[in-house]
């Protein structure tokens, strides 16, 4: 199994997601299953159908959450420092927009690009991997090549 390279908050993240999943939400699934029962003939009954899958939704994300947690290689970002690698805060500039964006680089299962958490399988965050401040990167995207410049780079 490979394993899936995750920062110490992406874990705790996820972590806190199944237990919630497991002591609140199924709980509460179970609860509706069986008051859903009560209203008699199940075949017409679309409360009980709903929470069923509603629960098929549920405990498949548990399994997912349990897989990806099992093989979780969680690293402590603050401990490295150097030329981008996991976990490094880096903000970058177009060079043609001049608009600076800060990006952190993540596993995949914590990636998130609206809160600035880049995954690893990326274009961008592939062309950043080994550089440092001050250096330029090409970046074929789908929308076309990009030129950035890296400002900072940070482990948090």
């Amino acid at each position: 199994m490979e394993k899936i390279p995750m920062t110490r908050a992406g874990a705790a993240a996820l972590d806190e997601e199944l237990k919630k999943l497991k002591s609140v939400e199924r709980p509460a699934i179970i609860k509706a299953i069986a008051e859903a029962r009560e209203h008699g003939d199940l075949s017409e009954n679309a409360e009980y159908h709903s929470a069923r899958e509603k629960q098929s939704f549920i405990e498949g994300r548990i399994k997912e959450l349990e897989g990806t947690l099992s093989r979780a290689d969680v690293i402590d970002t603050s401990k490295l420092s150097g030329p981008i690698k996991f976990g490094a805060t880096v903000t970058i500039v177009d060079e043609d927009t001049d608009a600076e964006k800060t990006y952190q680089i993540v596993g995949e299962p914590e990636a998130d690009l609206e809160r600035g958490l880049l995954n690893i399988k990326s274009p961008i965050a592939r062309a950043l991997i080994g550089k440092e401040e001050g250096d330029s990167v090409e970046v074929r995207t789908p929308g076309g090549d990009k030129s950035y410049e890296i400002l900072t780079i940070k482990y948090i």
